[in-house]
């Protein structure tokens, strides 16, 4: 699975923080709306085209917080030095 985009809400700590996830496994798209940090509780929606899941992910992105597109980590990034 891979992730293509993140949205955070800019706000920390375990009541506050959002996390919104954009993630594709071969044909599926998938979306994830985590609420309270990398421990807290998950909402997973899954979809057949990146249209439906983008139209999932505007939706959860309306409201008063503040998103921050975070950008997805490259693979291999922080793996060990060749």
């Amino acid at each position: 699975m891979e992730q293509r985009r993140h949205w955070w809400n800019g706000k920390w700590g375990r009541l506050a923080r959002r996390d919104i996830f954009l993630r594709v496994d071969a044909d599926r798209w998938h979306v994830e709306q985590r609420a309270g940090g990398a421990e807290g509780v998950s909402q997973f929606y899954e979809y057949g085209s990146a249209d439906e899941a983008e139209e999932t992910v505007r939706a959860l992105l309306e409201g008063t917080d503040a998103w921050r597109e975070l950008s997805p980590r490259p693979p291999g990034a922080w793996g060990p030095a060749v």
